[in-house]
C-alpha cells in the first residue's frame, strides 16, 4: 500500500513539474511581445531602427514617455479624447442599460416581452449591417468629425448586450425587497436608485470595465466618424495611423512604441484591480423569466 501511495506521490509531482515547465514556457511566449515593445520604448529612435537585434536599451530614454505628451503633440490631444469618450461612456451606459434592464426586470407593461425580444433580435445583427444607416443618421445631424457618434447614443443604454446582463443580473434579487419597499410606498424611480441599484455593483463594475476597453482601444469607430484632418482623434488613431506615415519605419519608432505601452496598460491595470468582480459580474443568478 505504500509502494502505491509514493509511487502515485512521485507520479503527482512529475506530472505538476511537467505543468509549471509548460505554463512557464508559455507565459514567455505571450509576454515576450510586449516586453519588446516596453524595450523599444526605451531605446532612442536609431536603435529602434538599427538593423543588430537588440532587446535592451543601452540607456534606458524614460524620457521619451515626457516627450510623448508634449505640448502640441498629437498624442496628448488623443489621449484627452480618449478620455473624455471612456469618461463619459463608463458613467452613462451603465446608468442608462440599468434603467432599462429595471423596467424589464422589476415592472409590469403592455408589450414587455416583445420589446425585449426585439431588443434580444438587435444582438444577432452584424455591426456593419447598421453602419450605412447610422453614419447617413449622423450626417443629418451634423455629427461626422466630432465625438458626438461615441457619446449621444449611448444614453440609450450602449447596447443590447449591457441591457440583457443587467436584467439578467436584476432577476436574481428577490421579488420580496421590491414588494417591501412598494408597500412602504417608495415610487419605481426609488426603488431602482435606493435599492436595486446598489446591488447590482459585480454587474456594473462588469460593464464598466468592458465599456471601458471597448471605448479606450477603439480605432474602427474614429476611423469611419472621424476622417478630417480637423476632426478630434483618439489615442487609438493617433498610434496606429502613425505606423502607417510614410517612412513610419525610420521616422519616431520610439514613439510609436510608447503609444503602445499607454494603450495597453489602462486596460491591464483595470484586469488586475478588478478581476473578483468581473468573474462576480458573469455569475448569473435567478436566470427566469
Amino acid at each position: 500500500m505504500s509502494m502505491t501511495s509514493s509511487s502515485a506521490k512521485r507520479k503527482r509531482i512529475i506530472t505538476n513539474t511537467l505543468l509549471y515547465i509548460l505554463m512557464t514556457v508559455l507565459a514567455i511566449i505571450l509576454l515576450f511581445p510586449y516586453f519588446y515593445m516596453v524595450s523599444k520604448s526605451l531605446m532612442t529612435s536609431q536603435e529602434v531602427i538599427d538593423p543588430t537585434i537588440r532587446f535592451l536599451p543601452s540607456k534606458p530614454q524614460f524620457s521619451n514617455y515626457v516627450k510623448l505628451f508634449a505640448s502640441g503633440s498629437g498624442y496628448s490631444s488623443g489621449l484627452l479624447h480618449t478620455m473624455i469618450i471612456v469618461g463619459f461612456n463608463c458613467i452613462v451606459i451603465p446608468l442608462s442599460a440599468s434603467f432599462i434592464a429595471f423596467s424589464f426586470a422589476k415592472l409590469n407593461w403592455v408589450g414587455k416581452n416583445f420589446m425585449f425580444a426585439a431588443m434580444l433580435g438587435t444582438m444577432m445583427l452584424p455591426g456593419v449591417v447598421t453602419q450605412l444607416s447610422l453614419y447617413s443618421m449622423y450626417v443629418k445631424f451634423n455629427w461626422i468629425n466630432t465625438l458626438y457618434p461615441f457619446t449621444i447614443p449611448n444614453f440609450f443604454g450602449g447596447g443590447a448586450i449591457y441591457i440583457f446582463l443587467i436584467r439578467q443580473f436584476m432577476l436574481g434579487i428577490p421579488r420580496d425587497m421590491d414588494n417591501a419597499a412598494k408597500i412602504d410606498g417608495a415610487s419605481a424611480l426609488r426603488r431602482y436608485w435606493n435599492i436595486v441599484l446598489p446591488l447590482c455593483k459585480p454587474v456594473l463594475i462588469y460593464v464598466i470595465v468592458n465599456v471601458f476597453i471597448a471605448y479606450w482601444g477603439d480605432y474602427y469607430g474614429p476611423l469611419v466618424y472621424m476622417r478630417a484632418s480637423n476632426a478630434p482623434k483618439t489615442m487609438a488613431q493617433v498610434v496606429f495611423e502613425s505606423s502607417m506615415e510614410e517612412n513610419a519605419a525610420s521616422y519616431n519608432a520610439n514613439m510609436r512604441m510608447c503609444g503602445g505601452v499607454v494603450m495597453s496598460l489602462a486596460p491591464a491595470i483595470l484586469f488586475a484591480i478588478f478581476q473578483k468582480q468581473l468573474i462576480d459580474g458573469v455569475v448569473m443568478t435567478g436566470l427566469k423569466d
